[in-house]
């Protein structure tokens, strides 16, 4: 999904690194920052950057995700963000939103859970859709959404998804209907508790026609 260039891209969250390392061979005309807050991780993965991608344009930083330094940084950025729920990747865009509201910033999410009240916080801050696939990988799945934190009329985010329902192949239609199912399920179960009426989120999901 990243096709279209970037001077600074932030793998944040970005554990042992593998993300940004593939888009160091992909990008080459990007620098790649590779951002976590746990010192250990960094100490390790600056070894291994250091060791096998000398020769490469990058930069690592252990910091929180919501102080990210993009002001520093002159260029177009795009903000990966994966491995994290859709909670804690809120506050993280938030807060990088808050902290540079003119600079025009791609992002990359990959929510493992809480999807349906991230892609609500992105419609609240009025950001707009590039692109957005469905995969399943290991047994679980994912929703991936490239966005922009500039409006576009022609591109709203859905709050329960739009391409991603659009199956091309008997593999994808497969993917799509048991993320469908497990996601109905899921808020089924919450409806069950006491004082959780998500019945408008059941029913946005019951309407879809894949």
């Amino acid at each position: 999904m990243v096709t279209s260039h970037y001077d600074h891209i932030w793998d944040c969250c970005c554990d042992h690194g593998l993300l940004g390392m593939s888009l160091l061979s992909q990008q080459e005309n990007s620098k790649v920052h590779f951002v976590d807050i746990v010192p250990e991780l960094m100490a390790t993965l600056k070894n291994k950057l250091e060791r096998f991608y000398k020769n490469f344009t990058w930069q690592s930083h252990c910091i929180d995700v919501a102080k990210l330094p993009l002001a520093q940084y002159q260029g177009k950025h795009l903000v990966i963000i994966a491995g994290v729920g859709g909670d804690l990747m809120i506050k993280f865009i938030e807060a990088i939103y808050q902290q540079h509201k003119r600079l025009n910033i791609d992002f990359l999410l990959c929510p493992v859970h809480h999807q349906y009240a991230l892609r609500q916080k992105l419609i609240k801050l009025d950001f707009s859709l590039k692109n957005e696939v469905l995969i399943e990988d290991n047994r679980r799945f994912y929703e991936i959404l490239h966005v922009s934190s500039t409006s576009n009329i022609t591109a709203n985010i859905s709050p329960i998804g739009d391409n991603i329902w659009c199956a091309t192949d008997d593999y994808q239609a497969a993917v799509v209907d048991k993320y469908l199912t497990k996601t109905l399920s899921h808020y089924q179960r919450i409806q069950q508790g006491k004082n959780n009426n998500v019945q408008n989120i059941i029913d946005a999901y019951r309407a879809i026609k894949p």
